[in-house]
């Protein structure tokens, strides 16, 4: 199963991304792409939020990763200025996905050697002004189970729209 959840408002794709975050557990990985300002940032500090994260969270492009305490560690990745995926292993990309927080990568469909065997890919979408369509893609069994909580509950919030289709 796939899902389409669309947002009205900036506020709307971060309480899609509040609504996420008390579903995440220790290990997760969420992979985020779309075009420059369809909301990957807003998505990611609704989940830091809800979280626990106090502190402000900005995209890591020119870090590539920032780290945020909360209920669990949030590891925050932007990949958009690698260019090579070997660039991944001087990171520890991959031991930071195993570290026992969240990983959020931006961009997070640009090395495809780099995709989890268990997540969410997120498709984010610019569909009007403030309109955005978040596209959920499960990778595994632990993001099928995931995804299919997450759209259930962003379906419960008001205002926003939730279509789920087959593959």
């Amino acid at each position: 199963m796939t899902w389409s959840i669309t947002t009205f408002s900036a506020n709307q794709t971060f309480q899609c991304g509040r609504t996420l975050a008390p579903l995440l557990v220790a290990g997760d990985v969420v992979l985020l792409s779309g075009d420059l300002g369809a909301g990957k940032t807003q998505l990611t500090k609704g989940m830091a939020d809800g979280l626990g994260v106090v502190e402000p969270v900005t995209s890591p492009t020119f870090n590539i990763l920032l780290v945020h305490e909360g209920r669990l560690p949030l590891y925050h990745f932007d990949l958009y200025r690698l260019d090579r995926g070997a660039q991944l292993e001087d990171l520890d990309y991959y031991g930071t996905l195993e570290a026992g927080g969240v990983a959020v990568v931006e961009w997070g469909d640009r090395f495809a050697e780099a995709m989890p065997d268990d997540g969410i890919s997120v498709t984010l979408n610019i569909v009007g002004d403030e309109s955005r369509r978040i596209d959920l893609a499960p990778l595994g069994s632990r993001g099928a189970e995931l995804a299919a909580a997450w759209a259930a509950g962003c379906d419960a919030v008001p205002g926003i729209s939730v279509v789920e289709s087959s593959r």
